[in-house]
């Protein structure tokens, strides 16, 4: 796996939040489903990039998974500003196709092999307002441990991951959010959509054209 993880914008972010130390007495299953559920199509991506499945084979198999445990309008929506209620409604569109593709094709070029890792979740949740916070380490075979924290936002009664923070403080979301920045004007989102255009085929190795 390499190490960008899944940052595969250059800027890095720190989320201005103060979680509250106390933890939630237990884990409540729905709340951590989503994450448990990324975990094990990640491991399922990583064993298939090392058994030679196509890049189509893997996006496949983790699309779906992405979809459910992710959502993906919202983080594309706070990721692309206040600018996104003027962007015309096929650009909207676009974008969401797009946006879904770059997810799941960075997290296939970021979780590319197996080499024994493991995700171990942490007892318990964090809340932030009416968010909670689980956290997994992600357990390289040799010991080494890398914290993802998993922001999850109920929407009518479904918990869903709406950010993702890199040892537990680089904001996804606000990464994306700088570079998306300077790529949408007032009422025109042309160079986000081509910009993700050529992500998706560069991750993809030419497999999506985006």
């Amino acid at each position: 796996m390499k190490r960008r993880i899944i940052l595969a914008a250059p800027l890095a972010a720190v989320l201005p939040l103060a979680f509250p130390s106390a933890r939630a007495a237990a884990t409540d299953g729905s709340i951590a489903a989503p994450v448990t559920a990324l975990d094990n199509a990640l491991i399922a991506t990583m064993k298939a990039g090392s058994a030679g499945k196509s890049f189509m084979a893997r996006y496949d198999a983790l699309k779906p998974v992405v979809e459910q445990s992710f959502d993906l309008p919202e983080i594309l929506q706070v990721s692309a500003g206040l600018l996104w209620s003027q962007i015309p409604a096929a650009q909207q569109t676009e974008l969401q196709t797009l946006f879904t593709q770059y997810t799941v094709a960075s997290y296939i070029s970021s979780f590319d092999a197996y080499g024994g890792q493991h995700f171990e979740t942490l007892p318990g949740t964090r809340s932030v307002g009416a968010k909670r916070i689980v956290t997994t380490d992600l357990v390289a075979k040799g010991g080494h441990k890398t914290k993802l924290a998993y922001v999850m936002t109920s929407t009518g009664g479904t918990w869903k991951i709406t950010d993702v923070l890199f040892e537990g403080t680089i904001s996804k979301v606000a990464t994306q959010r700088s570079d998306f920045d300077s790529l949408i004007a007032p009422g025109n989102a042309s160079r986000l959509i081509e910009a993700l255009m050529r992500k998706v085929a560069a991750l993809s190795g030419g497999a999506l054209k985006g």
